[in-house]
């Protein structure tokens, strides 16, 4: 197994992955949706890829089998986050045949050495009920905030 971070040659099969992990999270979606977000990905990857997302991936001889993904984001400092940089983890994916090997946990200890690289003030993440104690294990704890998360759709 080779762990490292993706290249654009890689486009094609991140798209595919990145479709097999909403799949997996979103259950059934809507044919026209799959579309614009198939459509989508690719010139997303070629845009981000290596400047504020980076992917890092475990390939096995003939494909990539696990990918994490890494979006950095530069604010205005603050008492919460001196440096102006924060990073979100994205897409904790990992093909069924090689579940529960560590390939997950690998990857996300690359995606922490590079964010403490790139002196990021802190990681977030979003985890499933599956992913919860994996990221435990790595140093993740329950955020405590006096705001509460919200957002907008602006494309009701």
């Amino acid at each position: 197994m080779i762990f490292e971070k993706a290249a654009e040659s890689d486009i094609p099969e991140l798209t595919g992955l990145r479709l097999a992990y909403l799949k997996e999270d979103h259950g059934k979606i809507p044919p026209d949706m799959l579309n614009t977000i198939t459509k989508n990905l690719p010139p997303f990857f070629a845009r981000h890829l290596n400047r504020d997302l980076i992917v890092f991936v475990c390939r096995d001889a003939e494909a990539i089998v696990g990918c994490c993904f890494l979006i950095v984001t530069e604010k205005p400092a603050s008492p919460a986050f001196p440096n102006g940089k924060t990073g979100a983890v994205l897409n904790v994916y990992t093909r069924p045949a090689y579940r529960r090997k560590g390939v997950a946990a690998a990857l996300l200890r690359m995606l922490l050495a590079e964010a403490a690289a790139m002196r990021l003030d802190d990681v977030e993440l979003k985890a499933t009920q599956a992913g919860y104690p994996l990221y435990q294990s790595l140093g993740f704890e329950d955020a405590v905030s006096k705001y509460r998360e919200m957002k907008y759709r602006s494309t009701r």
